[in-house]
């Protein structure tokens, strides 16, 4: 039996059950389409039994040992609610189903209700790091009840990432069967009420403050200084020597280096200047708004990209209205 289980194998969800195997728990995946399943399983066959993929939903369930655990990989918001409709009828109580997307919080609350009425149990993770950190150690955020926490964190605790005890920094050298042994993970139980994913939706909304304050400071080098992107990426580098070292910060040097090979023209002005959101860093707002808490870093983060949004409205505004005269 396999010690654990995984439902929705886009990259996300491919790069964890590789993860998982690669720590020495044998897994199960299932995907709503098995011709995405086969190709996982083609592209992986020196994992042996440590990887095995089902069609059927029912069988998938059968191939875990008990109490099973199952982690969601898949679409926040109504395609959680159907996987969960899915697999009820096959779940035993006492059960673990684990929720690894970017719920908001209040249906991750909503969902623990609901399974516990049924005697299983519901952890809502939060799960940071992206695809490269999913293949090779995450940062979790599990929220549930503590006998839920209990049965995945030999789990959670090894396929997490890693710090050195000492300084706190990152471990890094992690490849395809070769993680990282030893170090202090970056997971830990948070707690109950949809906690695990409220923790993620705050961590994700101080991203976005980051993030607009790294905007800020190469808008200021830029339009005041009159830097080329190459120089404000060398900036970037020696700040990211200091204490600003991050991996933020890290990227953006990189980035701003970057030169687009058919026009040799820095890629950071051929880019179309509108960003997109997700959803986190607005909830955050509303709930510090909710709460009387001020986070107005985090808030005038979502406003600058609800503006860049507009691209449109940006340009036709331009024609009528003038802008400052940058020095």
């Amino acid at each position: 039996k396999s010690d654990i289980g995984l439902i929705g194998l886009a990259v996300m969800g491919q790069n964890l059950a590789l993860n998982i195997a690669d720590h020495g728990f044998p897994i199960s995946v299932y995907n709503r389409t098995y011709s995405k399943t086969h190709a996982f399983l083609e592209e992986n066959k020196h994992l042996g039994d440590k990887l095995r993929g089902f069609e059927e939903l029912e069988d998938f369930i059968s191939s875990l040992g008990k109490p099973r655990k199952v982690i969601m990989m898949v679409q926040a918001g109504t395609a959680t609610d159907l996987v969960i409709e899915s697999i009820l009828p096959f779940l035993d109580q006492e059960d673990v189903l684990i929720d690894g997307g970017n719920a908001k919080w209040t249906d991750t609350i909503r969902r623990e209700n609901l399974l516990k009425e049924k005697n299983l149990h519901f952890v809502g993770s939060g799960v940071s790091g992206g695809e490269e950190g999913a293949r090779f150690g995450p940062s979790l955020m599990p929220g549930g009840s503590m006998s839920a926490w209990k049965q995945i964190e030999p789990i959670w605790q090894a396929i997490s990432a890693k710090v050195d005890p000492v300084s706190g920094k990152p471990i890094e050298g992690a490849r395809p069967g070769k993680p990282i042994v030893g170090g202090v993970p970056c997971s830990t139980y948070i707690g109950t009420d949809g906690s695990g994913h409220y923790v993620k939706m705050v961590h994700n909304g101080i991203e976005y403050g980051d993030m607009q304050m790294i905007c800020e400071a190469y808008h200021l080098m830029s339009s005041v200084c009159r830097l080329a992107p190459f120089d404000i990426g060398q900036t970037f580098e020696e700040w990211n020597r200091g204490e600003l070292d991050s991996f933020l910060v890290e990227i953006t040097a990189d980035i701003l280096k970057q030169k687009d090979p058919r026009s040799d023209k820095p890629f950071v002005d051929l880019v179309l200047d509108a960003a997109g959101q997700k959803g986190t860093g607005k909830w955050t707002s509303v709930n510090a708004l909710d709460m009387g808490v001020p986070a107005p870093t985090i808030a005038e983060a979502v406003f600058a990209r609800c503006l860049s949004a507009i691209k449109d409205e940006r340009v036709e505004a331009s024609k009528i209205l003038n802008g400052p005269n940058c020095p």
